[in-house]
């Protein structure tokens, strides 16, 4: 195994934490530690539906219509037979919820959904207790309200739609590499040989957001990644491109109702209160 350094790593992989074989019920939970296992990026699939919060850290999904992050107090829902991707943090503290097909009404579709910190302490405490013999009628009867409380969740706007296309797809990838690339919708028209009236009609036909809308988008997912692994602000805002601190902090705002510190604290505050008492 080779970790993200280049180097060999001694550390098992994160699949052997998760044995879906020994699942019981409508819903298993799993918490996954990365400190202990090697951050896998590779492409699967499972039968179950799959929801992934993030204690400390995040993760990013990603999914052939789209990229997820999952930052402290949210988590991304990805429904049964959907191959993704997900890429964690390297402090990503992680606890997986897999539910069976058709043991709730879940969003068809992936999506990142805000997660109380009662639903969250119910997962927790299923955690403590799956795959053991210690499940019992309390446990179930936790497991039938934890489902119901799941499906009232609503969601946040913290995905990035993407495409298969190829001149959208590039220009994806070359953001998400470089994303202080501040390229004009023009200059990427010249880049991938297209006009740039035709480039503006593909983005919203192929993302359903305005190129500046959609950038604006994919910056926020990389700073909500980078801030959730324990960048500065300063860093991030730099990263980015922007011109100051200041900057990034008012299009933080703008999307998210709220400052990047301000959103972290609260944000852990909840998430840690529920790992002390879990």
């Amino acid at each position: 195994m080779i970790s993200k350094s280049g180097q060999p790593s001694n550390k098992p992989p994160c699949g052997t934490a998760i044995d879906l074989r020994l699942s019981h019920g409508p819903a298993t939970a799993v918490r996954v530690d990365f400190a202990n296992y090697e951050a896998e990026g590779v492409k699967h699939q499972h039968r179950q539906g799959q929801l992934i919060l993030a204690l400390h850290g995040a993760v990013t999904c990603r999914v052939e219509s789209g990229v997820w992050i999952v930052p402290p107090n949210c988590g991304v829902w990805i429904p049964g037979d959907v191959p993704h991707v997900n890429q964690v943090t390297s402090n990503a503290r992680l606890t997986y919820l897999f539910v069976e097909p058709g043991a709730a009404i879940l969003p068809a579709e992936c999506c990142t959904l805000s997660i109380s910190p009662m639903l969250r302490e119910m997962i927790h405490r299923l955690a403590d207790v799956s795959g053991s013999d210690a499940r019992g009628g309390h446990i179930d009867r936790l497991v039938r309200v934890m489902l119901d409380e799941l499906a009232l969740m609503p969601r946040e706007r913290l995905e990035l739609p993407v495409s298969d296309h190829p001149k959208i797809a590039l220009i994806t990838a070359s953001l998400l590499a470089n994303p202080s690339d501040r390229r004009t919708l023009g200059q990427w028209a010249e880049h991938v040989a297209v006009s740039e009236r035709s480039l503006k009609r593909l983005v919203v036909q192929e993302t359903g957001l305005s190129f500046g809308r959609w950038r604006r988008q994919l910056q926020l997912v990389v700073a909500l990644r980078e801030l959730a692994g324990g960048a500065t602000v300063q860093r991030v805002a730099g990263d980015l491109g922007y011109e100051s601190t200041t900057a990034f902090i008012v299009m933080f705002k703008k999307v998210l109702g709220t400052t990047p510190s301000r959103y972290f604290a609260h944000r852990l505050l909840s998430a840690e209160h529920v790992h002390d008492v879990s």
